[in-house]
């Protein structure tokens, strides 16, 4: 393999010139340098044409023909070894080539590799992405379970197996480039590396909430592999697997649409999000309707049960379902809470940064911010700092531009100190992120002999106004939040309208930004 392969990023673009300038420049800016861009217009009637003149790129423009077709045009017109597909409205982060050839340098056998995203909104602040799926050593058969991939700006292509496949294919109107991994990865092996690569812009007009589209294609594409999966025990139960799996899944999104548009007006997309679902999920379809008429008969007349007649379910029980705050079945609570406070205050997470125990979060949500990071641990010698907070007076003061600090305070008996600390050790001006648990269960493991405190709101205001100019508390969730994370039940297992609903008398956590005066 060529040490400085040529590589080639294929934007192709149809009513996004609003988006493309981040795109190309996100491909501009590689820490790799032998790359050319090509910019596929595909007949957009915006100002494509004039948004890709201010850049040093290749301008191709087409009759407007789709998505795959855009991408065949763009494969024809590069000139690349490795080929990455961004959507106009996606972004590539710096280092991005870069780790894709270092990948393919490992596996040059592979037909593609692929790394990870994170979710942002439209203004860049990050929101919250699921957990990445990692494959296994059969990654045909992975892909017939489900799209492990994600998002398709994290792949990198070798060009002959690609060109060999034919192209995307142009029938189909979504899941194109699904199709093409499952037709790759039946006869060329594909690897995944760690690296953060891309960035999912999240807007109303994503194709991917276009569930009438999706849902349909989806099923259209994976029965396509029947053929090849229908004599081998593995590959049929993995494609029976997928099947299920997309059917669930969208069915869920089916259902929550259905909840969302309750008035007169949006009647017509609530009625075709439930013939959607009768058609593909049927029993899912007939669960929701029984629930919703027993609410409708009984539910409004007593909302709140007569004593004696509460229905505990599964949480009759004296043990909890999870001892584990619900790690092994998904999203712990508190993690949900956590991660979205730290996406909402990315933009804190910049320069030299400090965080408690690893540097997971910053490096996921500072990203290119950070300059230099740093970890304090109170005993790992790998760390770059290792002692407790109130006594750490090795850290020098005044250094860091942001010190994340999650789930930490209420393992430390002498806050104060450590508060202080915290203080001393930030530049003027500069931000503290900080997190802890209210209605918790307590840690059974590491930390079950430190776990001194449990703080409110209230208490985390006077604290850290004791030392900091400028203190915002909040708290987060509610009752059936709360009840949930008690038993270790995942933030999954609930709707995103359960979880974000808040009751201040019901403080799952308290999280805190704090500012030290100029």
């Amino acid at each position: 393999m060529n040490d400085s392969p040529h590589v080639s990023v294929i934007i192709p673009c149809y009513k996004h010139a609003h988006f493309l300038c981040g795109a190309i420049e996100s491909a501009l800016a590689q820490t790799y340098k032998n790359v050319e861009v090509v910019v596929v217009d595909d007949g957009s009637p915006d100002e494509t044409a004039q948004v890709a003149a201010q850049y040093p790129v290749r301008y191709v423009r087409q009759e407007n023909r789709g998505l795959s077709a855009a991408r065949n045009t763009g494969i024809r017109e590069c000139t690349g070894d490795f080929l990455v597909f961004l959507d106009a409205d996606d972004r590539l982060l710096p280092n991005a080539i870069e780790a894709g050839v270092a990948c393919f340098k490992k596996h040059p056998q592979c037909a593609f590799v692929s790394g990870d995203n994170r979710r942002v909104a439209p203004d860049g602040s990050q929101v919250a992405t699921p957990e990445r799926v990692l494959a296994s050593e059969n990654h045909y058969a992975d892909f017939l379970r489900g799209n492990y991939i994600g998002m398709h700006a994290t792949v990198m292509y070798r060009r002959e197996p690609i060109v060999s496949a034919g192209g995307f294919d142009e029938s189909l109107r979504a899941c194109e480039d699904y199709d093409l991994y499952l037709r790759l990865a039946r006869t060329f092996p594909t690897a995944q590396h760690d690296e953060l690569v891309a960035e999912y812009v999240r807007h109303d007009a994503n194709m991917s909430r276009d569930i009438g589209l999706m849902l349909p294609t989806v099923l259209t594409v994976l029965h396509r592999q029947w053929p090849h999966v229908k004599g081998d025990t593995e590959l049929l139960g993995a494609y029976r697997d997928g099947f299920n799996a997309w059917k669930n899944y969208y069915a869920d999104e089916l259902i929550a649409e259905a909840k969302t548009h309750k008035n007169a007006s949006a009647r017509r997309e609530m009625l075709r999000a439930l013939v959607l679902l009768l058609r593909f999920a049927p029993g899912r379809f007939v669960s929701f309707m029984l629930r919703k008429i027993y609410r409708k008969l009984f539910a409004k007349k007593s909302a709140v049960p007569k004593i004696g007649a509460v229905n505990f379910g599964d949480l009759r029980r004296v043990e909890p379902i999870s001892r584990r705050f619900g790690y092994e079945r998904g999203t712990p609570i508190d993690r949900y809470y956590i991660e979205n406070f730290l996406a909402r205050n990315s933009t804190d997470i910049r320069g030299r940064v400090l965080e408690i125990g690893d540097n997971s979060y910053t490096l996921r949500f500072g990203g290119a911010r950070v300059t230099q990071s740093d970890v304090l641990h109170v005993h790992d010698s790998t760390a770059t700092f290792v002692g407790d907070l109130p006594t750490a007076d090795h850290i020098p003061s005044n250094a860091f531009d942001c010190v994340v600090l999650t789930q930490t305070l209420h393992l430390i008996y002498d806050y104060r100190a450590a508060l202080r600390t915290l203080h001393r050790i930030l530049k003027p001006g500069s931000v503290l992120l900080a997190t802890f648990p209210g209605i918790s269960q307590l840690e059974d493991g590491e930390w079950a002999e430190t776990w001194y405190w449990s703080f409110t709101t209230r208490a985390a205001k006077k604290m850290f106004g004791e030392f900091f100019r400028d203190v915002q508390t909040e708290s987060h969730g509610n009752v059936l939040a709360a009840t949930a994370f008690l038993q270790g039940i995942a933030a999954e297992e609930l709707a995103q309208s359960e979880l974000e609903y808040r009751d201040p008398l019901y403080e799952t956590l308290v999280t805190v930004r704090a500012q030290k005066s100029d």
